[in-house]
């Protein structure tokens, strides 16, 4: 399962908890759930801190991974896609 489905699956958990507990007072039920939106981010920001690194590294890596493939792209539509070997100049650059 990934990070961010699991991170948001215990984001609406919490929610939902956080509202059936409020449930059981009375009061307007637009405080109820503005109640529970404010509590549940509150208790998820200390509770959820595990998940929320998680998906963040995962964000990260893929961001990473797109990165480089779009260099990648690039370089080949420039024509620059052969690598040079240690001992030969890049083609980019002139040699002096």
């Amino acid at each position: 399962m990934s990070a961010a489905l699991k991170y948001t699956l215990g984001r609406i958990g919490l929610f939902v908890a956080v509202l059936a507990g409020l449930w059981l007072i009375d009061m307007n039920v637009f405080l109820k759930l503005m109640l529970a939106l404010v509590f549940s981010a509150a208790l998820s920001f200390f509770l959820l801190r595990g998940w929320r690194d998680e998906m963040a590294a995962e964000i990260a890596e893929a961001a990473e991974r797109r990165r480089t493939e779009k260099e990648r792209l690039r370089s080949a539509l420039a024509g620059d896609d052969q690598n040079p070997t240690p001992d030969q100049p890049p083609t980019d650059q002139p040699s002096r």
